[in-house]
């Protein structure tokens, strides 16, 4: 049987390191790597610019799990299978954290996560981080038949589930996902585990997540009150897991203009701005303790590569990714 959490140990996966340390701040990129309109990017170069964000010091590559077109919705992330597009990426790439910024859980069946999620942490030795979710878009639950109302307990479970299937040789399981016995989940990630990164609140409160995630990810704010959420964030930790380091990290939209000092004006989940202005907002995020900031180009009015190469010479020197430990 899943035996209770308790506050966890500091993760050892290269992707972690490479993405997280206390008080600094790294930059990562979502894909698809592009500006588009809809809901459907093209993912035309997407391993050309993969390689470009690795080599100009980029922490990560995020991945997204939407696994049906909802028009109402208005985005399809990288329209792949997120473990297929995973695999694929990381044989084009050889440092890059891997990211998934989110993998819905009750979508799935625990099994099939933490197996998923444990080859690819080995193949890549340690290059994954799991960001997970409990999912958001109405569309999905009915045509997966799990209910949409549960969705927090079920992510709940599922949690303590990866935790013991990782963790244990053989470990006896029962719940909602079956009964497990007799038999061992394999393979076993290359640290204790895969680290978990909670999305959002994922119908959670925030103590939990400091107790029981290795860290944060969630959505942008006004500057003021993301300071005090961040800020929200490290007490909790601190609370939950004294003296351990969980890291808090954002999405960001960004139209990244080609006058420097054009001033930041909003747009869906971030701003249309200049890269001056850019540098001193991530200087902000920074002080305030955020670690890391997952770029979205999705509403960029340039190209996607002129946009990393004005990122690469300007930006990412400010904030580069960690030497992995």
């Amino acid at each position: 049987m899943l035996t209770p959490s308790t506050a966890l140990e500091p993760q050892s996966g290269n992707g972690f390191s490479r993405m997280f340390k206390p008080g600094r701040l790294t930059l990562g990129v979502l894909f698809a790597i592009e500006s588009y309109a809809g809901d459907a990017p093209t993912m035309r170069n997407q391993i050309a610019l993969a390689k470009r964000a690795e080599q100009a010091g980029f922490a990560a590559l995020g991945v997204r799990d939407v696994p049906l077109r909802d028009p109402g919705f208005g985005d399809l992330g990288q329209i792949y299978d997120p473990w297929t597009w995973l695999g694929y990426a990381a044989a084009h790439t050889e440092s890059i954290a891997l990211f998934t910024a989110a993998i819905v859980l009750p979508l799935r069946h625990p099994l099939h996560t933490a197996k998923a999620a444990a080859s690819v942490d080995r193949l890549t030795d340690g290059r994954l981080v799991l960001g997970i979710a409990s999912g958001d878009r109405e569309v999905e639950f009915p045509a997966f038949g799990v209910s949409r109302e549960q969705r927090g307990e079920l992510f709940r479970e599922q949690v303590g589930y990866l935790k013991t299937a990782w963790g244990e040789s053989f470990p006896e399981i029962a719940g909602s996902y079956g009964v497990l016995s007799g038999a061992d989940p394999v393979p076993k990630p290359v640290a204790r585990r895969v680290p978990l990164i909670v999305t959002g609140n994922s119908q959670q409160s925030i103590e939990w997540i400091a107790s029981e995630a290795d860290g944060w990810i969630t959505y942008p704010r006004r500057y003021d009150v993301q300071a005090d959420l961040i800020r929200s964030w490290h007490q909790a930790v601190e609370v939950a897991a004294p003296g351990a380091f969980k890291p808090f990290a954002q999405p960001y939209h960004i139209d990244l203009v080609e006058n420097p000092n054009e001033m930041p004006t909003p747009i869906h989940g971030g701003h249309r701005l200049g890269r001056n202005w850019l540098l001193k907002h991530l200087e902000f995020l920074e002080h305030v303790g955020a670690n890391h900031v997952l770029f979205n180009l999705k509403y960029g009015s340039r190209p996607a590569g002129e946009v990393l190469e004005e990122l690469a010479e300007y930006v990412v020197p400010r904030f580069p990714a960690h030497s992995a430990d």
